[in-house]
C-alpha cells in the first residue's frame, strides 16, 4: 500500500511551502550554469550527469531499494520527472530563445490542474487555473523579447517537457511513497532510474565531452547535488503535504530566478514591463497557495 500524508496545518503548510519553493528557485540557476560552465552541445550527457551519480549517492545514503510495484513506479516517475524532462528542457532551450522556452515551461501548473481532475479525481479549481494563466502571462512579460522566434521542434519539446513533468508531479501525489521510505530515498530511486534511462543515449549520441575542466566539474556538481538531489528531496516532500496544483504554481519561480540571474550577468537593467511581469507572476504564485473560494469550484463529470 501507498503511504498518504496527513494535510499540514496552516502554520506547517506555510513552512513546507517555503521549503518546497526553494526547489524551483534553485532550478532557475540551471540555464546560467549550463551556458557558462558546462561543455556546449552535450544536453544528454549533462542530463545523465545531473541524475545518475547523485541517484547512486542517494541510494547509498537511504540504504533502501524499491520493492514490488515500486520498481516500475520508480522507473515511470524517474522518466517523467527527470529522464525525459531534462533532455526536452535542453532541446527546447537549443531551438528557442530562452524566454519562449521558459514561458512554455510556466504552463505546467495549468496542465497539473487538469491532470489532477483526470488522475486524482480532484475538483477543477478555476481559482488556480486562473492564477496559472496570470502566472504564465507574467513570466511572458519578464522573459519574452521582440526577437522571440517560434521553432516547431522547440515548441513541441517545450510543451512535451511541461506535460512530462506535470504528469510526474500528479502521479507522485497519487502514489505517495511506501511506509518507511524517506523523500531522499524516493528521489534516489527516481534519479537512478532516470540516469539508467539516459545512459546509452547519452554515451551513443553525445559521447563524453573532451573539454571537462574545473568549472564544468563545479557545474555538474551544482546541478547534481543541489539542483537535483537536494531540490527533488524538498520537492517530493512538499508534493506529499501540499495541494498538488498549488505546489506546481511554485514552479513559476524558476524562470523568474533565471531572468534575474541573466540580467545580473549581462549587466542589463530590467524594464518597467518586466517589473510588471514579476508582479503578476509573484502574485499568482502566492495567491495560488491560498484556499480557493468555494463558489469558484466546479466538478467535471
Amino acid at each position: 500500500m501507498t503511504a498518504t500524508a496527513t494535510p499540514a496545518p496552516a502554520a506547517a503548510r506555510v513552512g513546507w511551502t517555503a521549503l518546497t519553493a526553494l526547489a524551483p528557485a534553485v532550478w532557475g540557476t540551471t540555464y546560467l550554469v549550463t551556458t557558462h560552465l558546462l561543455p556546449p552541445e552535450h544536453p544528454l550527457f549533462a542530463a545523465l550527469m545531473r541524475s545518475l551519480p547523485v541517484g547512486l549517492i542517494a541510494l547509498l545514503a537511504a540504504r533502501r531499494l524499491p520493492r514490488g510495484a515500486w520498481w516500475w513506479k520508480s522507473a515511470v516517475l524517474g522518466v517523467l520527472n527527470m529522464g525525459a524532462f531534462f533532455p526536452l528542457l535542453f532541446l527546447a532551450a537549443q531551438h528557442l530563445p530562452g524566454g519562449v522556452a521558459a514561458t512554455l515551461g510556466a504552463a505546467q501548473p495549468i496542465v497539473v490542474a487538469f491532470l489532477a481532475v483526470a488522475i486524482l479525481r480532484e475538483r477543477l479549481s478555476t481559482w488556480r487555473v486562473a492564477w496559472g494563466v496570470v502566472g504564465v502571462s507574467g513570466v511572458a512579460l519578464v522573459v519574452l523579447g521582440p526577437d522571440a522566434a517560434l521553432d516547431p521542434v522547440g515548441i513541441l519539446a517545450g510543451l512535451a517537457g511541461a506535460v512530462s513533468m506535470a504528469t510526474g508531479v500528479v502521479l507522485t501525489k497519487r502514489w505517495g511513497r511506501p511506509p518507511g521510505v524517506s523523500a531522499l530515498g524516493l528521489a534516489g530511486w527516481q534519479l537512478t532510474a532516470a540516469g539508467l534511462f539516459l545512459l546509452i543515449p547519452a554515451l551513443v549520441i553525445d559521447g563524453v565531452p573532451s573539454d571537462i575542466d574545473g568549472p564544468a566539474v563545479a557545474g555538474f556538481a551544482w546541478l547534481g547535488l543541489v539542483g537535483a538531489l537536494l531540490t527533488y528531496t524538498l520537492w517530493f516532500s512538499g508534493i506529499r503535504r501540499l495541494p498538488v496544483t498549488a505546489t506546481a504554481l511554485l514552479g513559476l519561480l524558476s524562470p523568474l530566478v533565471a531572468a534575474v540571474l541573466g540580467a545580473a550577468v549581462a549587466g542589463e537593467a530590467l524594464t518597467l514591463v518586466q517589473f510588471a511581469g514579476f508582479a503578476f507572476a509573484l502574485t499568482a504564485t502566492v495567491a495560488g497557495q491560498l484556499n480557493p473560494p468555494k463558489k469558484k469550484e466546479i466538478t467535471l463529470s
